[in-house]
């Protein structure tokens, strides 16, 4: 199982409240000396940090905003509590939070930021467990400015977690981001709630409004055995899940990390899901395209050993449906494919390539075949040019016997390309654990 943080931070300028909460005494202290020992507290060579959960950066679209009065003009989030939860797939006894302004179109001013227990232990969680909060900071200090374009990485916070359970994080933005164009990941899945004031260690967000995204969180590290490792999955709206369970962690990568939980000799591998509904490969759709955001998604993320490559479909589906487009862009995949292989072998990644599920009768489907005849273009090439380290062959997982054209209708949520919670486990389960034991390493 994986663990769910609840993470609440506030936006702010450095100043009124952060005093009162630069007196929390030991907390703080110990806060401090984190900061001077940035590596943490473990022997040198004996631990390392590793992400534990990702969420991947977009620029936010205006249908996914947070509601108003959270968002005006030119600005978003001003004297608001943010909290949200993540559901961690590695535990420890000590973790960092990053803070993405990725796409931002100014400055973040996070006044503080704590990390907390969610009521119930559930991801999607309003409240937390009274008393369990703890306050997180930056080089000692109880908030942080994030420039425009970058990430800020907090000091070590002594909070020990289980593998598979659920943290809350709470924000508190004191004068909120000063623009519309805000970092987020609209396809979380899983409830956030944002309240007027300063609301950070409140055990329950009464009356809060509620969204299904995560703003500003890209990231959670854990101080992990020098055995432990992640795998990184790079996908679209497949990986990401439409069509799981809000708040159910049901995605494929999800019930794949459920899956190596349950052997000793993976369990130390943690699933990180950097994908995104309606990504591409080749050009920038619902976030930029994959190419482009290798070295950010991919190769910056600590502790990452193997890279998942689970996209293609959205490019062929959105191809012009005429033979010349479609040879053009399987012909462009492929050859997409063989540079993140190159790139990623580069920085010593195994990469594991997913062959393209069906889309028989989806929008993406065309009366010649024309697109259908891409994908298995495509798919041959995936399962027999050696490229890959390995082949998850999802296509076989999922396809429907009598119509391999076509999703097996017991996994199919309805819409002929998305899977529901059984296709996702369907797609879980025909991936080689052995991919990520000892001997991969």
């Amino acid at each position: 199982m994986a663990a769910t943080v609840t993470l609440t931070v506030t936006a702010a300028a450095f100043g009124g409240s952060l005093a009162d909460r630069a007196r929390t005494g030991s907390q703080a202290s110990a806060q401090q000396a984190a900061a001077a020992n940035p590596a943490g507290a473990a022997e040198p060579g004996h631990e390392h940090w590793v992400n534990t959960w990702t969420s991947m950066p977009q620029l936010t679209e205006p249908g996914n905003m947070p509601p108003a009065p959270y968002t005006q003009d030119g600005a978003v989030l001003t004297d608001t509590t943010l909290r949200q939860t993540v559901h961690v797939t590695l535990g420890g006894r000590c973790l960092r939070l990053h803070v993405s302004n990725a796409f931002g179109g100014a400055v973040l001013p996070v006044t503080a930021v704590s990390v907390a227990r969610p009521a119930g232990g559930r991801s999607g969680a309003r409240a937390i467990v009274p008393g369990s909060s703890r306050p997180v900071t930056f080089g000692g200090r109880p908030g942080v400015t994030v420039p425009v374009g970058a990430q800020m990485v907090a000091d070590p916070l002594d909070f020990p977690f289980a593998a598979g359970e659920t943290l809350t994080v709470t924000m508190y933005l004191a004068t909120g981001q000063q623009s519309t164009n805000i970092t987020s990941h609209p396809g979380s899945r899983t409830t956030s709630y944002m309240l007027r004031g300063d609301h950070l260690d409140d055990a329950d967000l009464d009356g809060a409004a509620s969204v299904n995204h995560w703003y500003f969180l890209s990231a959670v590290e854990v101080q992990a055995p020098p055995t432990d490792r992640a795998t990184v999955v790079l996908g679209d709206s497949l990986a990401d899940g439409r069509g799981s369970t809000d708040n159910g962690n049901n995605r494929w990568p999800d019930r794949l990390r459920a899956r190596l939980a349950e052997r000793a000799d993976t369990a130390g591998t943690a699933v990180l899901n950097q994908a995104a509904g309606g990504n591409r490969v080749l050009n920038d759709g619902l976030g930029p395209n994959a190419l482009s955001r290798l070295d950010r998604d991919v190769f910056a993320q600590p502790g990452a050993t193997s890279l998942i490559v689970s996209e293609g479909v959205n490019d062929i589906g959105t191809a012009d449906a005429t033979p010349a487009a479609q040879q053009a862009v399987a012909a462009d995949l492929i050859n997409a494919y063989q540079q993140i292989v190159l790139r990623a072998h580069e920085q010593g990644l195994r990469v594991y390539g997913a062959t393209l599920t069906p889309f028989g009768g989806n929008q993406y489907d065309d009366a010649a075949g024309l697109r259908e005849a891409s994908r298995q273009a495509v798919n041959a090439w995936i399962r027999t040019s050696g490229q890959f380290d390995a082949v998850l062959d999802f296509d076989r997982a999922a396809r429907d016997p009598q119509a391999p054209r076509q999703l097996h209708p017991d996994l199919d949520v309805g819409d002929h390309l998305h899977f529901n919670p059984t296709g996702y486990q369907a797609l879980a389960d025909s991936v080689p654990l052995r991919l990520f034991g000892p001997e991969s390493r």
